[in-house]
């Protein structure tokens, strides 16, 4: 198996400034990811993907052998990610004249997930054989419970609505929040004909809430320096 590692950070950032290059506990937040991707173990290759000269050239002093220059297209507000690491995944095949078979993609903003959680992950989807792992802690909040939804006829209504009424929370099916840390594709279900995070045969990889926090406010980011400083103390 072939492994390929993809990191993509924007340079942009309006909840954040300069988030994924942001000082957190004496590191750049993008090391975390880089250092975790590196001590796997797990890949024939490791490559960042941005529109950033600063972003690049830290994840060079890390190491990173391939630095992908992200084309104005695939960095904008709207622009969506998969895109982004398709092209990703592209240039480094291209350079490397081979393809890969497994792409693991690690969001920046999602520092608090383990070596272990991404090495679980690849084995879940190798030992498998389904098209994709996305990762995702358990939801406090249930649609079949208490997530309600206001229509447009102003009147609140459950999210999800079943034929027999959940009167007690934990009696509701278990649903999960994504918390965007980690995705993990065949390479041929990355390159489908609908490429995207679902497919007929998903699976979810679970992750504790405290290692689900996904970086996209100032709260977020000081919630996040306070859990490392906990577990390092």
């Amino acid at each position: 198996m072939k492994r390929l590692c993809t990191i993509c950070a924007r340079g942009g950032s309006k909840g954040v400034k300069n988030k994924n290059i942001r000082d957190l506990l004496g590191k750049p937040l993008i090391a975390y990811s880089l250092e975790q991707a590196m001590e796997t173990n797990m890949f024939d290759g490791i490559a960042v993907s941005s529109d950033a000269s600063e972003i690049l050239e830290v994840a060079q002093s890390w190491g990173i052998e391939y630095l992908i220059q992200r084309p104005p297209e695939l960095a904008s507000d709207v622009a969506a990610k998969i895109p982004a690491i398709q092209h990703c995944v592209n240039v480094v095949e291209k350079e490397r004249k081979e393809r890969f078979d497994v792409i693991v993609d690690l969001d920046v903003t999602s520092p608090l997930r383990t070596v272990k959680d991404i090495q679980d992950c690849i084995n879940l989807l190798e030992k498998t054989g389904v098209s994709n792992v996305i990762t995702g802690a358990r939801a406090r909040r249930s649609p079949y419970f208490n997530l309600v939804e206001i229509g447009d006829d102003q009147v609140v209504r459950l999210s999800k609505d079943l034929q027999a009424p959940v009167v007690r929370r934990q009696d509701a099916p278990q649903c999960y929040d994504m918390n965007a840390s980690i995705y993990v594709w065949k390479r041929s279900a990355l390159f489908s004909d609908v490429p995207g995070v679902f497919h007929h045969d998903t699976r979810l990889f679970e992750m504790p809430e405290e290692r689900s926090v996904d970086i996209d406010s100032n709260l977020d980011f000081e919630w996040v320096r306070f859990l490392m400083e906990h577990q390092l103390n």
